[in-house]
């Protein structure tokens, strides 16, 4: 968690990420991006000191999930957005959120590891900003001021992630030849911001929004205001973008790591 955070640039460990079981003397880790009562057992029949689960699975960081959304707040404004324009845009899915984790069985997995006696954890947000970070600093380095939209796509295609994924980047608003113009990548905020955010951006000044999902429901809504451009990267291609160089800061350290589901670099 310490080598997630420093990599992040966090001070603390945010409510998303946490640890479920604690461990020592971890040389060989399971790491999923969902690794959940499945990959317990696995690793548990083939010998794996630990693992490692991308998303929240249980405890604190799915009861305290909805927290993270607040990120959201901060991309924005750092964006030109004005915070009270930020906070509404984010009130509605913060709420919805809250809902859905106070309905989530959130000790099923945790008493699984806890019953196998295996070390048990996620990282979720601080690898999230890791591949905000890679990803935006790319679209910097490969685009200039006359940037059309496929010019951004052909920059973030660069990246050994979306080479070898199976899932493709998309253009879901606008067209390849558009302008790019403003360009934000809003990820590592918990989850995508759906409608509301994607709106608010493009209502101030960003002309190309990229998420790494999103809803058919928020993309039709979103379609019929016949604004900004609209780039979809894709989840896990994305997620696979901020977990490798943790995983390479684990080699290093001579941790043999298994992943499940992770793109390689």
């Amino acid at each position: 968690m310490d080598i997630a955070l420093k990599l992040a640039g966090f001070e603390e460990t945010p409510a998303d990420s946490t640890i479920y079981i604690k461990g020592k003397n971890i040389e060989k880790v399971l790491f999923g991006i969902d690794a959940g009562a499945a990959e317990l057992l696995l690793a548990k029949q083939f010998g794996y000191d630990a693992v490692i689960s991308h998303h929240p699975k249980g405890g604190s960081a799915i009861i305290n999930f909805h927290k993270v959304f607040r990120k959201h707040i901060q991309q924005m404004t750092m964006a030109g957005v004005p915070r009270n324009e930020a906070e509404k845009a984010t009130e509605k899915k913060m709420r919805v959120l809250e809902l859905e984790m106070h309905t989530r069985n959130y000790n099923h997995v945790v008493d699984f590891a806890q019953l196998l006696k295996i070390p048990y954890m996620n990282i979720h947000m601080p690898l999230d900003e890791v591949g905000r970070r890679i990803m935006t600093q790319k679209i910097r380095d490969k685009t200039s001021r006359n940037t059309k939209v496929g010019d951004v796509v052909s920059a973030l295609n660069e990246l050994p992630e979306f080479k070898n994924a199976e899932t493709k980047i998309k253009i879901r608003l606008g067209t390849s030849s558009n302008p790019a113009g403003k360009t934000v990548l809003s990820h590592g905020a918990g989850t995508n911001g759906g409608y509301e955010i994607a709106r608010t951006y493009f209502k101030y000044g960003v002309q190309t929004l990229i998420y790494i999902h999103i809803s058919p429901t928020d993309l039709e809504r979103l379609n019929a205001d016949h604004i900004g451009n609209l780039i979809i990267t894709g989840h896990i291609a994305s997620d696979s973008v901020g977990i490798n160089p943790l995983i390479e800061e684990l080699k290093k350290l001579n941790i043999t790591v298994t992943r499940l589901g992770i793109v390689p670099s």
